[in-house]
């Protein structure tokens, strides 16, 4: 197993690059879209904060449509191997290139093609996974506060956000800051399967050529309607039937123990190895929470519901040899919140690791 480090957009500095191989990351999973981009939380010092969003989302989508390219793929793809990180990954679409993807709009085609060249130059890059999260609403419903171990601020749900969203945005970023006044019109479940339907249909035989897998990530939170529209994996099964559509290497699975966690109603280790059967993992989002949807909090990696030494050893029981990252963590009160506390994360996860080599 290799233990790797997400970064973020604004992350993407020969400084943080040290500090995660400093402790003890060997790979990297990367976000290209910057987020809060223009919103509440582009300033210094709050980036590094889990965005909450409000009515009008977290910031605005299509800022740099260039990263996209291959020679920006490879150039970004060196510096992390000079740092001495391999990567593994790049995490989500940015809206502004599938916003019809995921509404069904008239400009469904001509974005597919979009995704299509963006895999293409993923693969030309050599970045094995492509990591997406199918959903109209997005990461919302959260709320921050000093839910973990010693008042640590971190992030939870208690209720469902049942504001609609703005025409001009999706997957809460402004996409079209002209659009007309209003509010999107709520989509059917099945509705959002046939699109999803549309997409791998379109992209899994690109992504194949391409030598890339696609991963799903399920929905944070999972429950079955968020901000009026509806989810796609909000239960285990539904992890399933997204395989099933087009059994392939390429239909895989972004594997975020936490958001699997929130899950009620399942065994999280049953639920672990039936995909670990599968072969299905293409990457692992390694973090805890504590409590169900739609009530939990994020806890730091060793005080949540999950027996993370026994997820280890299931993984190594099935030879898993994938990446493993924090994902996020709660923030520890010093002049570094963000990074002691993914510090703390990457060293327990090491810990962890060195347990269940020494038991083979």
């Amino acid at each position: 197993m290799k233990i790797g480090y997400g970064f973020y957009a604004h992350m993407l500095n020969d400084r943080e690059f040290a500090f995660a191989r400093q402790a003890g990351a060997t790979h990297a999973v990367v976000h290209l879209v910057d987020y809060t981009h223009g919103g509440d939380q582009d300033s210094e010092g709050k980036k590094n904060n889990q965005p909450v969003g409000n009515q009008q989302g977290w910031g605005r989508a299509g800022v740099d449509p260039e990263v996209w390219e291959v020679d920006s793929l490879r150039r970004l793809k060196r510096r992390l191997t000079d740092a001495g990180l391999e990567l593994f990954a790049i995490e989500n679409f940015d809206p502004a290139d599938w916003y019809d993807v995921l509404l069904g709009g008239p400009r469904r085609a001509d974005q597919i093609e979009r995704l299509k060249r963006i895999i293409r130059n993923v693969g030309r890059a050599g970045i094995p996974v492509f990591g997406y999260n199918f959903s109209i609403a997005g990461v919302a419903s959260r709320q921050s506060g000093a839910f973990a171990r010693g008042g640590a601020e971190s992030v939870g749900m208690n209720g469902v956000d049942e504001r609609p969203i703005p025409n001009g945005m999706v997957w809460n970023m402004v996409y079209d800051a002209e659009a007309a006044p209003g509010e999107l019109s709520p989509a059917s479940e099945a509705e959002l399967w046939d699109r999803v339907e549309v997409f791998l249909q379109e992209l899994l035989p690109v992504a194949e050529e391409a030598g890339v897998i696609l991963a799903a990530h399920p929905d944070d939170p999972p429950v079955e309607r968020v901000r009026r529209q509806p989810r796609l994996v909000w239960r285990p099964d539904r992890y399933d039937r997204l395989l099933d559509l087009f059994p392939s290497k390429s239909n895989g699975l972004e594997f975020c123990l936490g958001t699997l966690a929130e899950m009620p109603g399942h065994d999280l280790l049953e639920t672990l190895k039936h995909f670990l059967e599968r072969d299905a993992l293409a990457y692992v989002h390694f973090r805890n929470v504590r409590g169900t949807a739609p009530s939990y909090v994020e806890t730091f990696i060793d005080d949540g519901d999950i027996d993370m030494l026994a997820v280890m050893r299931l993984l190594k029981a099935y030879d898993y040899q994938g990446v493993l990252i924090p994902d996020h963590t709660p923030q520890m009160t010093c002049d570094a919140p963000w990074h002691a506390g993914m510090a703390y994360a990457l060293g327990y996860m090491h810990a962890l690791n060195t347990c269940v080599e020494a038991e083979s």
